[in-house]
């Protein structure tokens, strides 16, 4: 057991939170945290190191455990660059180089006894040195930059200057290669792009180490998780698998919870009725042995039917031609000098819905207003087709009249409607009771996005033009849009990281990369999958074994003439092997962006051999009388 929730009760003010939350997480545990905005989900994560006490309860954990919280806000003070802050992690293995180089310099000055014991605690000072991985710390730092959106030239930049986006991509960086027994991460895909999320999902599937992540991105769940705990209502409910597997387990559950539900009610009207009919007759004692029963029964709660994100019913759409939106060669930015992206050409037909993707900065936004009318094509074209009424959501919420309720933004997008209908059609965006009088400037991001969207979906436009229509919105509102973009008769382009929406609703993917747009048939897994397998296809050239003259020879304690050898022949043999060694070391400090795990595995094999052989040389060298 890493740490145990045992019966936990958190409140802030009348506001329950956690009502006897009870789970475990063990070594090597794979988790996915999910529930509503609200829920608690964060609540834990803050019991769980020390930042919030439970009211009751008990937050149970491993002696000595070392649990990491990814920060939401980080700050970084002073002169230090991108790359000294990720190395900050290290702090034991820069203590061991300090140590060394001490013992280094004892070593060149020392003879006899004193030589002997400084090699003795060189030696030892060394093998934990490799152990802990002090000659690839320095490389895995820069590929984890790199990974996580990091230039070279990013490198030594000071952190202090960073963007917010990016401090959250560097607190995430050293948070990963601190590598503590208890990953936490709270939305960790925040300011990340496409890229940067799969090779996140890949760094997670490797994790040799239990984690447990809060997120929205259920692709990111689905590849990297194997059991779900669900906080909603107070409680904690667990379930194996991964995302997928836990949708449906909870559908199995919720309608067992249903039909039992339903069979105690039964159960109850008959008992009732048999207790009205009878407490005053002959089986008057039956009756109140009943009745008794019926006080003592545990009585089993309603489901919540209405545990989806909201009913988001789409109104009927006018038909439009066969042909919607034709693309010829368009070139789209700001500068002709410098386009975003060029050379795109497609063709959309009526009720097909194309996913963009790719990272941030490539244009995808900026294609979007070109086609709208807000920007003008650099060069080429497109046309749209006949009886198009195309509808734009903004991620910005541009749409939306902050100073307007919640019902006039509605009616002015639905004139003549009556009241009644619209507050009607509301509550099915969760908007129930007096959150129509709400001022739409004090609503939160995911009540706007619910807002903007009911806007767009109640003008029945027909071509959906969505720029990350799942932004702000937690996982069950994000289902209830998917299942109502599924039934929409129109036809759907939209911009979004949200690769499991994409999955549901894309029939084809627009990937803009390196100033170019690529068109591919399929879901979004069919283009997963084969961009993948392109990329492993890849051959990457390993990096070569850079030796010293003469290293290759790889002396070996077994040849029997090596006794006989003199010392000056192996005080030599030593500095070939030496210099091999700082040349592998140069290497490993100035890694290519193109190395692989197996690259780095390589380096450090030859490094421990070398590290064998030189124990083995400094041995003989003594033997022989060296000093």
């Amino acid at each position: 057991m890493l740490f145990r929730l045992d019966d936990v009760h958190k409140s802030y003010g009348a506001h329950d939170v956690l009502n006897g939350v009870t789970f475990q997480v063990n070594p090597a545990d794979r988790v996915g945290l999910v529930g509503r905005n609200g829920a608690g989900k964060t609540t834990v994560f803050r019991l769980l190191t020390g930042i919030e006490h439970a009211d009751r309860g008990e937050v149970i954990l491993l002696r000595g455990l070392r649990a990491g919280l990814l920060d939401q806000q980080p700050v970084f003070e002073g002169d230090g660059s991108v790359l000294d802050e990720a190395l900050s992690v290290f702090t034991n293995l820069k203590s061991m180089e300090k140590e060394m180089l001490r013992l280094e310099h004892v070593m060149s000055e020392a003879s006899g006894e004193s030589l002997d014991e400084a090699m003795h605690a060189y030696s030892d000072l060394r093998h934990r040195y490799e152990s802990d991985g002090g000659f690839t710390y320095q490389p895995r730092a820069e590929s984890v930059l790199a990974g996580l959106g990091f230039k070279r030239e990013d490198l030594e930049r000071p952190a202090e200057q960073l963007s917010g986006g990016q401090k959250a991509r560097l607190a995430l960086s050293k948070l990963l290669l601190a590598e503590p027994d208890l990953l936490l991460l709270d939305e960790p895909t925040n300011h990340l792009d496409v890229d940067a999320v799969e090779w996140l999902e890949d760094f997670l599937s490797d994790y040799k180490k239990a984690f447990v992540i809060i997120s929205h991105d259920r692709f990111l769940l689905d590849r990297t998780v194997t059991k779900i705990i669900e906080i909603a209502g107070g409680a904690a409910a667990v379930y194996a698998g991964n995302y997928s597997a836990y949708t449906k387990q909870r559908e199995e559950r919720r309608l067992a919870q249903m039909r039992q539900y339903e069979q105690q009610q039964e159960l109850i009207e008959r008992t009732e009725e048999f207790i009205r009919r009878n407490i005053a007759g002959q089986k008057t004692k039956q009756a109140k042995s009943r009745r008794n029963k019926l006080e003592r029964m545990d009585r089993l709660e309603a489901v919540n039917v209405d545990e989806t994100g909201g009913n988001f019913q789409l109104r009927g759409v006018v038909r439009a031609g066969d042909q919607v939106l034709y693309i010829d060669d368009l070139s789209i930015g700001y500068s002709s000098a410098a386009p975003l992206a060029g050379s795109i050409s497609f063709m959309l037909r009526r009720g097909e819905r194309i996913g963009i993707i790719g990272p941030n900065g490539s244009g995808k936004s900026t294609f979007l207003k070109t086609i709208i009318g807000d920007l003008e094509p650099l060069s080429g074209g497109f046309l749209w087709g006949a009886k198009v009424d195309f509808g734009y959501f903004d991620q910005e919420l541009g749409s939306l009249n902050k100073s307007a309720i919640v019902l006039e933004e509605i009616m002015a997008v639905a004139a003549n409607v009556a009241a009644g209908e619209l507050r009607g059609y509301l509550a099915r965006f969760l908007f129930s009771g007096d959150d129509v009088f709400k001022p739409v400037g004090a609503l939160s991001g995911g009540e706007q996005s619910r807002l903007a969207l009911a806007k767009l979906i109640y003008s029945g436009v027909n071509v959906l033009i969505l720029d990350e229509p799942t932004n702000h919105l937690d996982i069950q509102s994000r289902e209830a849009l998917e299942q109502a973009l599924a039934e929409y008769a129109g036809t759907i382009i939209t911009v979004s990281h949200d690769r499991y929406f994409l999955d549901k609703i894309a029939t084809e993917i627009l990937h803009f990369e390196a100033g170019t747009a690529s068109y591919h048939m399929g879901t979004y897994s069919d283009y997963y999958a084969v961009h993948h397998r392109k990329q492993s296809q890849i051959e990457e050239p390993a990096p070569k074994r850079v030796q010293s003259a003469g290293a290759g020879k790889k002396p070996a304690a077994a040849k029997p003439e090596r006794k006989k050898r003199s010392a000056e022949k192996i005080e030599e043999e030593i500095h070939l092997l030496e210099g091999e060694m700082a040349v592998l070391s140069e290497r490993l400090s100035k890694p290519s962006l193109e190395w692989g795990p197996a690259d780095y595995e390589e380096i450090g094999q030859r490094q421990t051999e070398i590290s064998t052989q030189l124990e083995q040389l400094y041995s003989e060298w003594e033997a022989l009388g060296g000093n």
